[in-house]
Parts: structure tokens; C-alpha cells; sequence
């Protein structure tokens, strides 16, 4: 059992940055692949990034590569996403998840646990 607990959300302006980050409880969080998702209002959940349970194979969707760097820190229990240059379009509740695997995956479904989300907001 994993219980995921994210911080960091906040209101931003466009341009600006804001670090995620996702505490973790529970056993063996080093043998997880962990995730970041986000869902704007009116819009299904999407993946954002990802990393290998290693720490040594990170992931990103399209819309946030080179501008949001996902890491991970084992000695904490915690992953976090950086996110720079941020967009309107980036506005979203943000959701950290645990995927008891050694590489992630891009669907919510292969994820066991997930956080409550923090939200992101993003001014023009």
C-alpha cells in the first residue's frame, strides 16, 4: 500500500514556474515507477511525465517536453515535477501516481495509486 500526498499547486502567471512534489508513504517506494497526470476542467485526465524506478528513464508528453523536468529523491520518498515557462494551457488539477513496476506507463491504468491532485493555475 502506497498513499500519495502532492503539494506545491498554486496560481502562476504565464511564464513563470512552480515545483511539484509528491510525498510518498508505504513500503518500498524505490521499486516504484512513478507518475505525474493532469485533468483541466471539462477535459479527460492526460498523461505529463514519467519516471523509471531507477531514476534513470524519464518520460514526457509533447505538450510539456523541455519545459517540465520530472525527478526523483528515494532518501525522501518523493518525486517532483518542475514546471517552467508555464502556459494558460497548463492549468489543471495535477495528480502524482505509483505504478509498481520497474518502467512507467502513459495510461492511468497501469497506475495503482494516486494522490488527492494539486491545482495549477496558470494567468495570462
Amino acid at each position: 500500500q502506497v498513499q500519495l500526498v502532492e503539494s506545491g499547486g498554486g496560481l502562476v502567471q504565464a511564464g513563470g514556474s512552480l515545483r511539484l512534489s509528491c510525498a510518498a508513504s508505504g513500503r518500498a517506494f524505490s521499486s516504484y515507477a512513478m507518475g505525474w497526470f493532469r485533468q483541466a476542467p471539462g477535459e479527460e485526465r492526460e498523461f505529463v511525465a514519467a519516471i523509471s524506478f531507477s531514476g534513470k528513464s524519464t518520460y514526457y508528453a509533447d505538450s510539456v517536453r523541455g519545459r517540465f523536468t520530472i525527478s526523483r529523491d528515494d532518501a525522501k520518498n518523493s518525486v517532483y515535477l518542475q514546471m517552467n515557462s508555464l502556459k494558460p494551457e497548463d492549468t489543471a488539477v495535477y495528480y502524482c501516481a505509483a505504478d509498481h513496476a520497474p518502467y512507467p506507463g502513459a495510461t492511468q491504468n497501469e497506475y495503482e495509486y494516486w494522490g488527492q491532485g494539486t491545482q495549477v493555475t496558470v494567468s495570462s
